[in-house]
């Protein structure tokens, strides 16, 4: 099952540019900015179930502005 294409991204509240949900190593998920490179905490898991749970959370926070950014200074 693909729980990515289910999950609406908006654009970077940064860059405005494209957001993607990754997943790092079968134990978490993050949103980032395909050109900014900001992104969201990462949200772990452990079970299928609640793989699905954290990529909406991901999303929810990406979706909402929640993002860490390394730009000049950090």
């Amino acid at each position: 099952m693909d729980i990515f294409k289910d999950i609406e991204l908006f654009d970077c509240p940064l860059c405005h540019g494209a957001g993607l949900l990754e997943e790092e190593a079968g134990w978490c998920i993050y949103a980032t900015c395909l050109d900014c490179g900001c992104h969201t905490a990462e949200v772990p898991y452990k079970t299928e179930d609640e793989r699905i749970e954290a990529a909406r959370r991901a999303a929810n926070t990406w979706n909402m502005g929640k993002v860490i950014s390394h730009g000049l200074g950090e």
